[in-house]
């Protein structure tokens, strides 16, 4: 089998997360790009990458290049996921994967068209502790699914400049922690879920600084999404059933989930690494491409969106 090499396209904080965690004997870290040569090389050299371009276009003619993963700020996936598709390479872009279910919708196509392999770098929907618990689920053993807690406080620098408050650089805790958030809810709740009511209340750059957020389906799941950038939440998510409920802590990249019956007995479930976290979303990509995993991460995404687009829709904010 040939080892598939890889490209990042975007040289920020996510990046280096990437590069200094990589850690497969199936694809290899060949090459990164940036706006200027410089920056690249200084990447490159940081952490033996062996190939470093000066413009994204270079990185994306090369042919040995199979993967590229998009590390951009979240208005510029789009661009980027749809020139590496027309170039013929795969592409695993961190989250927010797009900026509206439109945009997305329009990747899907080109990859389905070019048969490439499009996913978003989401722990929540590739951390093994997520599959163990939606077997669990599909079981029977906990009932049916009442009611889901997914909060997320993180205290931001109030900079107006910063990527977290800029709207030109798509700011708002929803685009940024908020996908974590709807992504833990939409990936126990059996069906696509609809934004009942929202409320949110702006920084003074007008992009959302905190928010709360109720979410029902036809099946009459509910869950509730609390979102701020000014004050700090525990990242506990809690998921309720008939026969008890799962509390999860730091959810983003968990590995392991408390399950509280109704009786009061308690058991412990566990799977895979926290610290692996973004080598899961590697090497299930590397699988998807291979055919040996179905890409069913794409449905969640999408659905995702979707909902991020009706909150975004309730606050009358254009994107």
């Amino acid at each position: 089998m040939t080892e598939l090499q890889w490209g990042i396209v975007g040289l920020g904080d996510i990046a280096h997360d990437f590069a200094e965690n990589f850690n497969q004997t199936t694809s290899s870290l060949t090459a990164c790009a940036s706006r200027t040569l410089e920056k690249a090389e200084k990447f490159a050299k940081e952490y033996g990458i062996a190939k470093a371009y000066g413009s994204y276009q270079e990185m994306l003619a090369d042919e040995a290049i199979s993967i590229i993963y998009i590390a951009v700020p979240n208005r510029q996936h789009h661009q980027h996921i749809i020139q590496a598709l027309e170039a013929g390479k795969h592409v695993l872009c961190e989250k927010a994967i797009t900026m509206t279910l439109a945009e997305l919708q329009e990747a899907i196509a080109l990859a389905e068209k070019n048969q490439l392999i499009l996913a978003e770098a989401m722990t929540i929907f590739n951390m093994p502790l997520y599959q163990e618990l939606h077997t669990l689920m599909d079981s029977g053993k906990l009932g049916k699914l009442k009611m889901i807690q997914a909060p997320f406080g993180s205290y931001k620098d109030p900079d107006p400049t910063n990527r977290f408050f800029n709207p030109e650089l798509a700011g708002g805790a929803l685009l940024d922690i908020g996908t974590y958030a709807v992504s833990f809810a939409r990936w126990f709740m059996s069906e696509q879920p609809t934004v009942i009511a929202s409320t949110m209340v702006p920084f003074s750059t007008g992009v959302d600084e905190q928010s709360v957020t109720i979410l029902q389906n036809e099946k009459q799941e509910l869950a509730s999404i609390s979102l701020t950038f000014q004050a700090k939440m525990p990242k506990k998510g809690i998921v309720a059933f008939e026969n008890g409920y799962l509390t999860v802590e730091d959810y983003p990249r968990a590995d392991k989930a408390e399950l509280v019956f109704n009786d009061g007995t308690k058991e412990w479930i566990e799977s895979g690494f926290t610290s692996n976290a973004m080598n899961y979303e590697i090497e299930n990509m590397v699988q998807m491409i291979h055919g040996e995993r179905p890409n069913k991460s794409l449905f969640f995404t999408k659905d995702v969106i979707d909902i991020l687009d009706q909150m975004h829709q309730k606050w009358q904010i254009e994107k």
